[in-house]
């Protein structure tokens, strides 16, 4: 039996800054095939999504965990999986991946998966919660707030989310909602309350209508959040079919940059590719800006080393996180914490073979981006 791959590279510590719960419940095979891909709907008639580099990857690289033989069959790997159990599949991978603290957007499917406790317990770890600041508006919103009264309705309502959960920082989904072209300028009182008004109206024409998607009530959530100086995420390019992706470059967030710099709150670019280029010139160039390449190494795949090479062009290494942004699977988990372990080791490696880099210094710099970098930034200890 192949050993698992996670005691070959160079143990790294990391904090994961952007990721989500595992499942609570066994998986028939459309179900665990749904997560292995961005996708609304499923794969098309005789097809699978195990034949995709995420798919491959994790044959390659998590068959060994479940005591299969790398590449082992997704028949073999599933009924393998099963035959486990889902707590005994969540046990192995997330105490294997070795993370020493996980920080959960538990914003959306939250009764699905687990919570940051559970996950604490799971992995014998620590996590820590980053609120979702769409969904702490839609919670106002039904509880049956006035239009004059949203504003301070919402910002009592995150004080006490973030206070009740003990939560690091925020994350919006404006990219989903609207797009990364809105106005950057902080909304008046009016035009929060106008806008509150809509939607109310809205509600009381359809109860299922709390969805906030209006531009004037998303900066206005944006704004709030970069006023406590905790740490502000925003979801950035590869996502699912709601993202408009032309609408998800962040350099359309330079306005923006540029009236929150002087604030210093940090904004934290999540995801980033195919854009990745573009968010490292943004951290270089605007002194609050962080970035990360999260979800994308694990659905690249066999390419992944070069992705994390060409965020590494520009980023300062002060600037750049770790994170899986994994959703559901806790093979997802695994394959993120492995995979930049195996990933900077094979850059950097590189880097020092070429006598661009001493040993030390990738050693330090893989210390800043796999979990001092976040630990700085959250005000988290490890």
């Amino acid at each position: 039996m192949t050993v698992p791959p996670a005691a070959k590279w160079p143990a790294i510590r990391l904090i994961d800054h952007h990721v989500h719960g595992v499942v609570t419940a066994d998986l028939d095979r459309a179900g665990f095939e749904s997560l292995l891909t961005e996708a609304s709907g499923p794969s098309a008639p005789g097809t699978t999504m195990f034949d995709s580099q995420l798919g491959f990857a994790m044959r390659r690289w998590c068959a060994p965990v479940l005591d299969l033989e790398p590449l082992a069959s997704a028949e073999t790997y599933l009924q393998r999986r099963a035959a486990l159990g889902f707590a005994e599949v969540n046990r192995r991978f997330l105490t294997r991946a070795e993370v020493g603290m996980w920080l959960i957007d538990t914003g959306f499917q939250a009764d699905l998966l687990t919570t940051p406790e559970q996950m604490a317990t799971i992995s014998d770890t620590t996590a820590r919660q980053i609120v979702r600041l769409e969904s702490i508006a839609e919670q106002v919103i039904r509880a049956g707030t006035t239009a004059a009264g949203f504003a301070d309705s919402f910002s009592d309502s995150l004080a006490f989310a973030t206070t009740t959960a003990g939560a690091v920082g925020y994350k919006s989904i404006v990219a989903y909602r609207y797009g990364l072209d809105f106005d950057p300028a902080r909304p008046s009182h009016a035009e929060v309350t106008a806008a509150a008004g809509r939607l109310l109206r809205e509600l009381d024409a359809d109860p299922g209508a709390a969805r906030v998607c209006d531009p004037v009530l998303l900066r206005h959530l944006i704004w709030t959040a970069i006023d406590t100086r905790l740490p502000v995420q925003f979801h950035v390019g590869f996502g699912d079919p709601d993202v408009r992706l032309h609408r998800s470059d962040p350099s359309l967030l330079t306005d923006f940059l540029l009236m929150t710099e002087p604030i210093g709150t940090p904004v934290m670019l999540l995801h980033c590719y195919p854009y990745h280029r573009v968010a490292g010139y943004l951290a270089n160039v605007f002194s609050h800006v962080y970035m990360d390449v999260g979800a994308i190494l694990n659905h690249v795949g066999a390419r992944s080393a070069t992705i994390l090479a060409e965020a590494l062009e520009l980023t300062p290494f002060h600037k750049m996180l770790y994170s899986s942004d994994a959703f559901g699977l806790p093979e997802l988990h695994y394959l993120g914490a492995i995979g930049f372990r195996r990933d900077y080791s094979k850059v950097t490696g590189g880097f020092v073979a070429d006598d661009w880099w001493s040993r030390e210094d990738a050693d330090r710099v893989g210390d800043l981006i796999g979990w001092e970098n976040a630990a700085r930034v959250y005000r988290v200890e490890l």
